[in-house]
């Protein structure tokens, strides 16, 4: 049977209990056991797909095509392994299979209540992760007193009832604040979110502090006399420069040993954290460092929320780094401001390299249009990621091919070019208003061709082996072969998550390819109908991507595309 793990929060929110859950899963790897873990999302949106990234987050893609919160990313990158769609839980879910259910009469005349549905409902859910895992660790998201936390916290303590106290444990991460007028670290907040999860008959077995400084003794004492647990088990987890480092730092008190004594366990393996030192010590401490400037359009909401809505961005940029032992500095770029000014656009002048990243709508397009078409005639290198190759494809069929009036048609429906278009099945769903769950998503193949770049990269980091493992495991489930497409025998196969509605349009692909224009992969629907995946230009680093590789980069095992444009980089420095 597999042991589980809950993680609460207490005090507020954005305190760091994504990062955590995904470093004890790390440790509990290292120990040698199989670990997956889950994201509870309260909310009552069935998905994270229709939520605005400046007011919740990215949006992570799953290989299987979900849209999920963006903490189910941090522990695909801390574990290093594709986490389905099934492992993220919302209220409206819940809820929705619920209705369905009672509508279609399963319920058998039933009057269908709270208790026991909902929490019935809730555990079905989180056994349905179990199979073949050591540990489900289980994020509550929120904060303990939400009451949109009470069915998910009634459920974990039905679940615990069910299978023993033994084969689970509560693990609360709170924030300790050290208020400036004062200069104290103050415990009660977490003692009043240790008061708050006892109501729903929950007492934490361990509790992770949060805080600017590492926990002294004092504090460590109150907490411990208060919650009513050994002091052993009260864990500080201070700020650091790299959430990379949390695992390292936490293995320091011991956390994993401590764990699996809990539960009567111990470890496997002797854990090696050599490699992840090492990681650990190329981003704190860099040979050199490269200037990156990625021009976007989620940049007037404030300093406090743009780093969330490109966040795997980010974190790509750091894998790869790492990877070369290279720092790379991220200056966020509003897109608007070359439009005010053409002459701005001197400032990429600047930079070792440039992405364009996804996005959507005709905010900004026009100054990203002139961002790509200068890394293209200043060959710097660019990196161009789903909205990114769309408006590099725009770029090129004005300036290169001659389309001066060359645009998407998400921008510009009545566009006489319509170089990037909307395809016809996409074009149904938009008029009936169907945005949930309905764009081009999770992982597609991509044939690729021979002597390119882009293939290149993905043999150099060893990802077209992985790849051609994972599309042999498609292959044999018949719901999932359509990711796959038409496959010509003796190609290189890739793939890659996608999060889009546009496509390059089919009727320009030969003239862009006439005017210099490489396409490097392209997916083929059972239709025959081929959609291109990559662009790339001749003799100097201008990749574009249909996909967002972003979403399988992990620490140590980098995306081909951010390791060769850090690469790239370098070289221009």
């Amino acid at each position: 049977m597999a042991k589980y793990i809950v993680v609460a929060g207490g005090v507020m929110s954005g305190v760091g209990k994504g990062v955590t859950t995904a470093s004890i899963g790390k440790i509990l790897q290292e120990h040698g056991y199989k670990v997956t873990a889950i994201k509870i999302d309260p909310y009552l949106n069935y998905d994270a797909g229709t939520l605005r990234p400046t007011e919740h987050g990215e949006v992570w893609v799953t290989d299987d095509g979900g849209e999920i919160d963006q903490d189910l990313g941090t522990y695909e990158r801390f574990l290093d392994m594709d986490i389905p769609r099934k492992n993220n839980i919302t209220t409206g879910q819940v809820y929705k299979t619920i209705i369905d259910r009672e509508r279609q009469g399963e319920y058998l005349g039933q009057t269908v209540q709270f208790i026991p549905h909902i929490p019935d409902e809730i555990k079905r859910r989180i056994k349905d992760t179990s199979n073949d895992f050591d540990f489900v660790l289980i994020e509550v998201g929120g904060t303990i007193g939400d009451y949109e936390n009470i069915p998910f916290l009634f459920a974990a303590k039905s679940l615990e009832r069910e299978i023993g106290k033994h084969n689970l444990s509560y693990v609360l991460v709170t924030y300790l604040p050290i208020p400036s007028h004062i200069e104290e670290m103050k415990t009660k907040p977490t003692q009043q979110a240790i008061r708050l999860l006892s109501e729903s008959g929950i007492f934490p077995d361990f509790i992770i502090c949060r805080a600017k400084k590492a926990l002294d003794i004092v504090r460590k004492k109150k907490i411990e006399t208060y919650a009513n647990i050994i002091s052993e088990h009260v864990i500080s987890e201070p700020d650091i420069e790299t959430v990379y480092q949390i695992p390292l730092d936490l293995e320091k008190e011991k956390l994993g040993e401590k764990i699996l004594k809990e539960f009567g366990m111990k470890s496997k393996k002797q854990p090696n954290w050599n490699e992840w030192k090492k990681l650990v010590e190329n981003i704190l401490n860099p040979k050199k460092n490269v200037k990156v400037a990625i021009v976007g359009k989620y940049i007037d909401i404030g300093d406090y929320n743009l780093a969330d809505s490109y966040i795997s961005i980010n974190q790509s940029l750091l894998h790869a780094g790492a990877s070369l032992g290279i720092g790379v500095d991220i200056d966020w770029l509003d897109s608007k401001k070359f439009e005010d000014n053409k002459k701005n656009l001197n400032e990429l002048k600047n930079y070792d390299g440039i992405i364009v990243p996804g996005g959507f709508g005709a905010s900004g397009v026009e100054g990203k249009i002139m961002a790509a078409g200068f890394a293209r005639e200043n060959k710097i290198p660019y990196l161009g990621l789903c909205y990114g190759l769309q408006l590099a494809v725009v770029e090129f069929a004005r300036n290169v091919c001659g389309l001066k009036d060359a645009n998407t048609t998400e921008v510009e429906p009545k566009t006489k070019n319509p170089v990037i278009d909307v395809q016809p099945a996409q074009r149904e769903i938009l008029e009936k208003h169907m945005y949930g769950g309905t764009m081009r998503l999770g992982a597609y193949a991509a044939v690729m061709k021979e002597k390119t770049q882009v293939l290149r990269l993905y043999q150099e980091t060893g990802r077209l082996h992985e790849d051609t493992k994972r599309i042999q495991e498609l292959m044999k489930d018949k719901s999932q072969t359509f990711r796959l497409g038409i496959l010509e025998k003796g190609k290189k196969i890739v793939l890659e998550r996608h999060r889009h509605r546009y496509e390059v349009n089919p009727k320009y692909v030969n003239l862009l390819e006439k005017n210099g224009m490489v396409f490097s992969g392209y997916y083929e629907r059972f239709d025959k109908t081929k959609l291109m995946e990559y662009i790339e230009m001749p003799g100097q680093f201008m990749i574009g991507t249909q996909a967002h590789p972003e979403f399988k980069s992990r620490l140590g095992n980098p995306s081909p595309m951010f390791y060769g444009f850090v690469k790239a980089c370098i070289s221009n420095h």
